[in-house]
This record gives structure tokens, C-alpha cells and sequence, in this order.
């Protein structure tokens, strides 16, 4: 009998197979624990086997949660193994542009791989690791995104567990380990578990290695071979590979599942891949070997945990049942989640919570990695994501809006042990994800209106309603492609929503025709990438792979580049010598010794002349900084004499560094180059001299930053060239007027104290002891590390690391730039522009000596020219009735073409306080404009009052006046003047003179019961007569009518005296016994 230990609050959950309970503290589900059960002696000693001393045979899920599961991978190497722990990389690869997200274990280790790792860096003297790697699959080539929910097994968001082997042990070590692991440590039934390996093509000979390893282990019928698809692992089109043996497990055991292992069934499954990394693949297709051979292993936590706790879905197991069940709370009335899939999910609440489930993790994971939802990249991936599963919670499970960030502290408390940056960053992912899921909810409502418009119009083309036979025909109740895909693209709808919800209204969806839309887009992006990589005309830009830095590692035996003098500065013709000359064909040698090889040893001559195009040239030492951490690489010239005392002349326009050697790409302006050359290296300094203030000052600008906003930034990405600095930073608004002036200001004063810049290279550990102390979040650092602190002596701060002092002032960092001696050096600093990356992330650009000060030198000229008309029009300020409206319009117009002229190349503060001065003056001649239309409508009024007045008391049943200033623009004082001859039961017609539009305007009113009306002169006849007079035309009633007429401004005067007389003979001509 079963006893379950319950915590105050537990709730039961059994989905699928199996029942397995949850404790949860009842104030807030902070931890999920499993509850052990009581059971008898035998029981515990069954139990305490699972240990990790010898597990018992058979899974266990009160044995094996998933956090033993993910820590017993690791200790297992670490402990055992030799292996180093290695922690997971951020989901977002910030040191690798060609990912969206980190989508497998290896993707940090790819310099290690392509032979480009720093050798004083991290990696550098690794070779054996061991860790659990937070993975993204959705987006680019890797793509999981539509099809989780469908089934129970994909994930967009999931664990690698992997170990590896960087030129160390092979494959005997690591089939031999993977064994021990499975069935000693975890207890896998070895009757259960499968093997499979390369069986050979036309290019590669079969695997014998791998497969004579396994029969040690497993019978020949469970020892599968399997062509190139399944078992043989390719990075890319060219670049490291190798065979690949995958160990499988058949989840019903007793029988022979030999033909089920790689058929797709959901009983028998890969659990665990051994990559054997040991070719090349070129260009031409051709397989290498490479000099040295790695092991690349991965098992999915996810998949491994369902095994171990015997259940037949991944949904089923601890790491989706706090999940699943926080899910269900969200929604008053809602089943449990019960684990159906395909036609017996028929209303989709299962795959519903799959995809919730799954959702959830892969944001809150992105999101505490730095990753935010945008337009663009890996952020629009992420909005898409959050959109899906928004929409499912919504419309499949019935959940109100912004259910979805209620259930982030669920995923924070289930994972975040093992991964404390969703504790840190919790706050920030509810607030990103409510953000957006406000946004989605109202465009929700967008894509279903988009929608039905769509189908009401094409039951509008057959001819018929919705439902007729009409309405049927092939083809007019179909979503087109290029439809579906505009609800995809631009509303994030997924095609099987946009499916299901065009079948609720009896449509299909052209689903080939989506295809193609979603493929000419692909297209279009890969044609922008292609354009992006050639951008140099004259093809790619020279790279060294693995296969290159291993040929110079050991054919050429040419030692890492010495590059230690690149901090020194007026080195000109700094002495080296060209270890090896580099071009698109490959290295150019003149040893004969050395075999041509391609893409690695050219068959060229021993040297390269000029109009050859690029040429990269590997020397002992360089004084070329090579371009690291945002900052760009030198330029300059290198001089050489060859070999054969022939001389050359080479332009470096980049220096790139490949595991340890610098490639000084340039082109051979004259003569030629050989290996052997003496050379004699120029930097470029006056050009440098521009880029140190900019890279200084950027870690000035990243204290203040801190200092301004609160000390939540975190650096996100930056650029320093010899133009500019540009920096990205994680906040989620835009900066106000006062903290863009504070920033500027904290930067200014730094370079006005003249504070000394400190440079030192330091052990890792030490140097991470320092208070205060900035890194780029996602990047590794080598051992030791070079410390640059503006502003406090490194001896003191290393002597006391932890002190205050270091926060409040100054700037320390890790950094290997070029910088400064003195923060004076750079002169000035302007603050130039502020804008939004992405969501979350803001970007500055700022100018530092020559071009910072013009911008001061442009912004105060800015400023004076608005002060200079502030003053002019200061004396107007409280009396608007006399401001000179046409000179002051001019003034604000031409200060503001001024100010959109002038743009970036002022100071951000000067921009901004001179756009809300100028603003100033425009409300004044606002202001202005009112006060003396208001005069004027007055002084109009005054004159129709006088008028009337005049006519009433000489008998006059009508009255004409000439000019009534102000009554033309203003609506107000014209219902006035209506209302006055109302009054006086008077006929009125009036003409108002706009000078300034050379435009008349003309109202007349003709009461009923008035003289004129008895006549029978109706107001719109009057108004006619008057208006044909000067050209002008109008419209009315018989009470009442007005019209306008657009004068010439010579003649104006006499064209209004003809309409004032034609209005008067009109007026004469019906009612001649009024006129007096």
C-alpha cells in the first residue's frame, strides 16, 4: 500500500500513466517537491539503490526527478570522468551572430571545433566538459515551433545534457561511458536499449570502430546499421562532421523493436547522440581528417526524465506537472490536463496546455537571458511564441486576458535552482510578458476581423451567402496562401489557427500556397544574407577555420601571433616577420616540402604581387589591435623585403584574430609578399587616437548609466570606431530630458577631472572579487584578465576589492581595447542620439574630441540664435495683441529647419532644450494669433453693433457694412453678429478682409418677418449679388447665407467697394421705399 506524505496544500495530478502527487506551500508554489512514499524495508532498500550506487532496474518517477536526473548527468563526468562542470551559455549566443538561440550543446564549444578558439581564453585549454545546456529551437534552420502541442514529445525550449572530448579520448571512452551511465547509474534495462551506427557510403567507410565497440555491450541485432541522415552528424554545408552513434530505448521492452528504431515510433526513441568529430568537409565536398578529433555527446534532460520515470510523454513527467497544473488554475471549470493527442484532442484542450507549458519556459528563459519580443531576429521569434500561446489560452481554454504573466512565478519556482537568473530576472519577464500579451490581446480582435472580411468577400465574388450552394464552388471558400501568410507574418497567427478558424466559417486554407508565400520569404531573406556575406565585391572576406589554424599549428609550426605591443602607441615600422601569406586559394608557400592541398595550401607561386586582390598576412608580432569587444581593427601599412630581397607594399583595412593568430587583411598596393618576409608594421595611430576616447569614454558612459538610472543597466551589445561610440543597454524606456543632462554631464566631468586610466591584467577570480566591477553579460573571459579602471590605481583596488569607493566613482571593467592615458585626452563628449533597440533595450551615440567639440561649437551657436529670439520677443510676452505675428512665424520656421538641419551633429540635451524653447516661441505666436483674432472679432462686432444701431434709429430696414474686421475667421463672433441683427429685426450683410490671405468673406442674414424679407430678398440671393461682384461664391437659405472670395491683393480694395455696392442695389432694387 501507497502513503503519500502530503504538504499543507497538494493537489493530485495523473495525467496519462501513473499517478504522481505535488506538494506546494500554500502561501506561494515557490518549490515542487516529490513526496517519497512509505513503504517497507525492501521498498527503501530499492530505493536507496537508485542512489547513483547501483540503480534497480526499472523506472521509478519518486526516484528520478528531474533536478537528480540533470545533477547525477554532470557529477557522473565531473567526479568521474575528469571532466570540468561547465556551466549552460545564455539561450541568446551573443558571441555568435549566425544564431537566433542556442540550439544545442556544442553551439559555445564552435570555436573549439572550427580551430578558432583564443588560446589565452576560456576555451583554450580545455578538453574535457561536461553540462546541462538551456536550448531554443524555433526559428531558422532548427524549427520545433509548430509542431509542439501537436505531440508529446517536442519542445521549443529544452535541456541538452552533454559531455565532450576536445582532442582528448575517442570513441572507446565515450561508448564505453555512455553504457556505464545508463545502465549502472540510472538502472536502464539493458534488454531495452538499442544501438545504431554509420553504415558507409560512397565517400566515408562505415563505422567498424563504434559498431565492434557496441557488440561488446549488446548482441548484433540490437547493433543497427544506418546511412549519412541518421548517423552521420554536419555542422554545415563545409566545416567539421563525422559519423554519429545513437543509443535508443524501447519503452514496452520483451521483445525484438530492431525495425521500429529510427521509424518515428513514440515507443522506441533516441535517447542519447555520440557525435565523433573527425573530418572536414570542403568546398568541394570532399571529407578531411581533421588534425585533431573531438566527441560531441547530447541526450535531451526531457526525454531522458520521461524514460527514467516511466512515462510515455514528456508532458507527463515533474518537469511539466507544476506547469500544466498552474494552467488549469488560471481557468474557473477547467478538466486537467489528460494527455490526448490527434483526433481524440478534439476540441484542442491538450494541445492547448502543451503549448502553454511549453511557451512558458521558452520565454521566461530568453526573456532572463537578455532576449525581448520585437519586429525582428530572435525577437520576433519570441513575439511569435508568446502570440501562439496567448492565442490557445485565450481561445481554446477560455482564459482572460493576461492570464499568461500570472503564470511565470510557477516557472521561476520549478527552475530556479538550477537556473538563478530566473529568480533575478523574474520581475522583468512578467513585465515584458504583460507588455506584450496587452498588445496581442487587441490585435487578436485585428486578425479575426481581417478574417471574416476575408471570407464575407469571397461569399460576395461566388454570388452568394455563406452556405449556399453557390458559395461551395471550388475555390471560393478558400483562404488564398498569400492571405493565411499575411495573418502569419504580420499578426503572429500560426496557419493551423488561421485553419481551424477559417473551418469554424466552412473554409480551408490554400496551404501549398502559404508554403510558397513562406518560402519566397525565406528566399528574400537568404538573398539578404548572401548580399550581406559578399559585401566585399570581390568575394567572402579571408577567414581561417579549424582547418587552416591547425595547418599553421603543426605543417607550418608557426606559433600563435605575439600581440602584446598592440597597446603601445608611435610604434611605426614595428619589426616582424610574415609566418604565413594568406589568400582566397588558400596559404601561398614556396616549400616544396609542403603538399597543395585546397582551400589550405594554394598551388600558386610563393608570393603575391599586386592586383591580386585581398591577401592576409600572419606575422610573429603585430602591433595591429585586432578587432575584439566592439572595438574596430587597426589600419595601417605593412612593409616588406622577401626573401629574395624583392620589396612590397600591403594596406591592412582589418586584423581579425582566429584561435590566437592575426590575420592582417589588406591588399598588395605594390610589389609583393612572400612567407619569410621581414616586415616592418605602421599602424594607422592617427586614426586610433579617434577610436580611444571613443572606447574609453564608454566605459565612463557605462558607470553613469548605472549611476543615473538606478544601476539595473546592463551592457547589451556596443560598437567604437574612429567616428563614434555606440552602446546598447538593457532599460525599458526611453531616457528623459533630465537623465540624458545628467548622463552627459557625469561623462563631461570625468573628462574635465583628467582622471588616469589604469591598465592591468590580473587573475580571473581576483579580479571578479572587485567591487563595482562591469562585464558584458553572455561573455567569456580568459584567465587572467586584463582589467581597465578610469579613475582608481588597480594596485589600490586589487588591495582592497571590495570597497564603496570603487562604485561611487569612476569606471571598472574587463576589456582588452586600446584606451586613453587620461580621460582629458578625448577633449569633450556629446550625448548625439537615443533610440529603442528593441524592447527593453535602448541605444546611445555619442562624439568624443574633434567631432564632440563642433557639436558644441553648432549646439551653443543653436542656442544663441533662440535666445537671441526669445529676447527679441520677450517685450510681447503680455501684450500678445501687438506681436509682430509675421517676423516672429518666420523666426520659429527658420529656427526649426535650423535645428532639423543641424540633427545628430549637436548634442542630444542641446536638441531637445532647444526644441522645447523653439516650441515656446510657438505658443506665443499662438497666443498672439488668438489675442489679436479676438480684438479683431471684436473691433468686427463693435462695427456691425454701430451699424445696426446707425440703421434702427434712421428707419433703415437693412444695413451694408464695408468691413467688419475679424468676423472672417472666427465661427463665434459671426453667430454674434446673427444673433445682433436678430435682434433688432434688421437685414444684415457684412464683409470681412483677411489681408494677410487677400480673402474676403461675406454672411448675411435676413430675419423672417424683416423688411427685406417681406420683399422677398431671401439671403442667398443676397449674398449673390454681392459675391458675383468680386468673383467670390457662396450658398444659403433665406435667413441666412455666406460665401468667400479670394481677391487679388492689387485691386482688392476696389472689388470690395463693387461688392458693397452690389449688395446695396440689391438690397435698393427689393425694397426701394427703405433706402434713404
Amino acid at each position: 500500500m501507497l502513503v503519500l506524505l502530503l504538504a499543507p496544500v497538494a493537489r493530485a495530478w495523473a495525467p496519462g500513466t501513473g499517478s504522481v502527487r505535488w506538494a506546494v506551500s500554500a502561501a506561494r508554489p515557490r518549490r515542487w517537491t516529490l513526496l517519497r512514499p512509505l513503504a517497507s524495508a525492501a521498498t527503501e532498500e530499492a530505493a536507496d539503490k537508485g542512489s547513483g550506487k547501483g540503480v534497480a532496474k526499472g523506472g521509478d518517477p519518486l526516484a528520478w526527478p528531474v533536478s537528480r536526473v540533470r545533477s547525477t548527468f554532470v557529477d557522473f563526468f565531473a567526479e568521474k570522468k575528469d571532466h570540468t562542470p561547465w556551466p549552460s551559455s545564455p539561450v541568446v549566443p551573443y558571441d555568435d551572430p549566425t544564431l537566433l538561440f542556442a540550439n544545442a550543446g556544442m553551439n559555445q564549444f564552435k570555436p573549439i571545433f572550427v580551430g578558432q578558439a583564443d588560446p589565452n581564453g576560456p576555451l583554450g585549454g580545455l578538453k574535457r566538459a561536461a553540462n546541462s545546456q538551456k536550448c531554443i529551437r524555433a526559428g531558422g534552420k532548427h524549427n520545433d515551433l509548430d509542431d509542439v502541442g501537436k505531440d508529446v514529445y517536442h519542445h521549443t525550449y529544452f535541456e541538452m545534457l552533454g559531455s565532450w572530448s576536445f582532442g582528448d579520448y575517442f570513441k572507446k571512452e565515450a561508448i564505453c561511458w555512455a553504457w556505464e551511465l545508463l545502465t549502472e547509474v540510472y538502472g536502464l534495462n539493458p534488454d531495452r536499449l538499442y544501438a545504431s551506427y554509420f553504415a558507409g557510403d560512397e565517400q566515408t567507410p562505415m563505422d567498424e570502430e563504434a559498431r565492434d565497440l557496441w557488440l561488446q555491450f549488446l548482441p548484433e541485432s540490437r547493433v543497427l546499421p544506418f546511412d549519412k541522415t541518421d548517423n552521420f552528424w554536419e555542422m554545415g554545408d563545409t566545416g567539421p562532421c563525422g559519423p554519429c552513434t545513437e543509443i535508443h530505448y524501447d519503452r514496452i521492452g520483451g521483445r525484438d523493436a530492431a525495425a521500429l528504431v529510427n521509424a518515428d515510433d513514440p515507443d522506441v526513441l533516441e535517447i542519447w547522440n555520440l557525435v565523433f568529430i573527425q573530418f572536414n568537409r570542403e568546398g568541394s565536398g570532399e571529407l578531411r581528417p581533421l588534425p585533431e578529433q573531438h566527441v560531441d555527446t547530447g541526450m535531451g534532460l526531457e526525454r531522458l526524465v520521461s524514460v527514467l520515470q516511466d512515462k510515455r510523454s514528456n508532458y507527463d513527467t515533474d518537469v511539466f506537472g507544476p506547469l500544466l497544473e498552474a494552467i488549469q488554475k488560471q481557468v474557473p471549470g477547467l478538466e486537467p490536463y489528460a494527455g490526448k493527442v490527434g483526433a481524440d484532442d478534439k476540441e484542442l484542450k491538450d494541445t492547448a496546455y502543451r503549448i502553454l507549458a511549453d511557451h512558458l519556459r521558452t520565454l521566461s528563459f530568453a526573456i532572463a537571458d537578455g532576449a525581448t519580443p520585437s519586429n525582428e531576429g530572435r525577437g520576433y521569434v519570441l513575439r511569435r511564441v508568446l502570440r501562439r500561446a496567448v492565442r490557445y489560452g485565450q481561445q481554446t481554454l477560455g482564459a482572460e486576458p493576461g492570464f499568461f504573466a500570472k503564470l511565470i512565478p510557477v516557472v521561476v519556482s520549478t527552475f530556479g535552482e538550477a537556473y538563478p537568473e530566473l529568480v533575478a530576472n523574474e520581475a522583468k519577464i512578467v513585465s515584458v510578458i504583460e507588455e506584450e500579451e496587452r498588445a496581442f490581446s487587441s490585435m487578436l480582435g485585428r486578425g479575426v476581423k481581417y478574417l471574416e472580411a476575408v471570407v464575407e468577400e469571397k461569399l460576395k465574388q461566388a454570388g452568394s451567402k455563406a452556405g449556399s450552394k453557390a458559395g461551395s464552388k471550388a475555390g471560393s471558400k478558400a483562404v488564398s496562401g498569400e492571405e493565411a501568410f499575411f495573418l502569419y507574418d504580420s499578426l503572429g497567427f500560426p496557419v493551423d489557427l488561421t485553419e481551424i478558424m477559417a473551418e469554424e466559417k466552412g473554409f480551408s486554407v490554400d496551404k501549398q500556397g502559404f508554403l510558397e508565400a513562406m518560402e519566397a520569404q525565406r528566399e528574400r531573406s537568404r538573398a539578404a544574407a548572401q548580399s550581406a556575406k559578399f559585401a566585399l565585391g570581390d568575394g567572402a572576406p579571408l577567414v581561417l577555420g579549424a582547418e587552416q589554424t591547425a595547418w599553421l599549428a603543426s605543417a607550418a609550426g608557426v606559433p600563435p601571433t605575439q600581440d602584446e605591443a598592440k597597446y603601445k602607441w608611435d610604434e611605426e615600422g614595428f619589426e616582424a616577420e610574415v609566418q604565413a601569406v594568406f589568400t582566397s586559394q588558400g596559404f601561398v608557400v614556396s616549400d616544396s616540402s609542403l603538399v597543395v592541398e585546397d582551400g589550405v595550401v594554394a598551388s600558386d607561386p610563393g608570393s603575391v604581387h599586386s592586383g591580386g586582390g585581398q591577401v592576409g598576412l600572419v606575422l610573429d608580432q603585430t602591433t595591429f589591435y585586432a578587432e575584439a569587444g566592439g572595438q574596430v581593427a587597426d589600419t595601417g601599412v605593412i612593409e616588406v623585403v622577401n626573401p629574395d630581397g624583392s620589396e612590397g607594399k600591403v594596406e591592412i583595412y582589418d586584423a581579425q584574430s582566429y584561435a590566437g593568430f592575426i590575420l592582417h587583411r589588406g591588399v598588395v598596393l605594390s610589389g609583393s609578399v612572400a612567407t619569410g618576409a621581414k616586415a616592418k608594421a605602421s599602424v594607422d595611430y592617427a586614426r586610433r587616437r579617434k577610436i580611444a576616447p571613443n572606447h574609453t569614454l564608454t566605459h565612463v558612459l557605462n558607470a553613469a548609466l548605472n549611476k543615473v538610472l538606478g544601476g539595473e543597466v546592463s551592457q547589451k551589445g556596443s560598437l567604437v570606431n574612429e567616428d563614434k561610440l555606440r552602446f546598447d543597454f538593457s532599460h525599458s524606456k526611453a531616457l528623459t530630458a533630465p537623465e540624458v543632462q545628467q548622463v552627459e554631464a557625469a561623462v563631461q566631468a570625468a573628462v574635465a577631472s583628467k582622471l588616469e586610466v589604469f591598465t592591468r591584467v590580473v587573475p580571473l577570480k581576483a579580479a571578479q572579487e572587485i567591487n563595482g566591477l562591469r562585464a558584458v553579460f553572455g561573455e567569456s573571459y580568459p584567465d587572467p584578465v586584463r582589467v581597465v579602471s578610469v579613475g582608481h590605481d588597480l594596485e589600490e583596488v586589487l588591495a582592497e576589492p571590495k570597497a564603496e569607493a570603487w562604485v561611487a566613482s569612476g569606471s571598472i571593467e574587463f576589456c582588452g581595447g586600446t584606451h586613453l592615458g587620461n580621460t582629458q585626452e578625448a577633449q569633450a563628449f556629446v550625448l548625439a542620439e537615443e533610440t529603442a533597440v528593441a524592447k527593453g533595450i535602448r541605444r546611445v551615440v555619442a562624439l568624443t574630441g574633434a567631432p564632440a567639440l563642433a557639436a558644441l561649437e553648432k549646439g551653443a551657436a543653436l542656442a544663441a540664435a533662440v535666445a537671441q529670439a526669445e529676447a527679441d520677443f520677450k517685450p510681447y510676452a503680455k501684450s500678445p495683441e501687438g506681436v509682430p505675428l509675421e517676423q516672429l512665424d518666420t523666426a520659429v520656421a527658420d529656427l526649426r529647419k535650423e535645428l532639423d538641419e543641424l540633427g545628430p551633429s549637436i548634442g542630444l540635451a542641446v536638441r531637445a532644450s532647444a526644441r522645447n524653447r523653439i516650441e515656446g516661441l510657438q505658443k506665443m505666436a499662438g497666443s498672439a494669433k488668438k489675442a489679436q483674432a479676438a480684438a479683431a472679432a471684436a473691433k468686427g462686432l463693435e462695427a456691425v453693433q454701430s451699424a445696426l444701431g446707425a440703421a434702427s434709429a434712421e428707419g433703415r430696414g437693412w444695413v451694408v457694412v464695408d468691413d467688419a474686421p475679424g468676423l472672417a475667421n472666427d465661427a463665434k463672433a459671426s453667430k454674434k453678429a446673427a444673433e445682433l441683427a436678430k435682434k433688432s429685426g434688421l437685414s444684415l450683410l457684412y464683409l470681412s478682409f483677411d489681408q494677410s490671405a487677400s480673402k474676403v468673406a461675406l454672411a448675411c442674414f435676413v430675419p423672417p418677418g424683416s423688411a427685406l424679407a417681406e420683399a422677398g430678398l431671401a439671403a442667398k440671393d443676397w449674398a449673390g449679388a454681392a459675391l458675383g461682384a468680386c468673383g467670390g461664391r457662396g450658398g444659403g437659405k433665406a435667413d441666412a447665407a455666406q460665401g468667400q472670395a479670394v481677391l487679388d491683393s492689387a485691386n482688392a480694395a476696389d472689388l470690395l467697394a463693387k461688392a458693397s455696392e452690389a449688395a446695396r442695389d440689391a438690397a435698393t432694387e427689393a425694397a426701394p421705399e427703405l433706402a434713404k
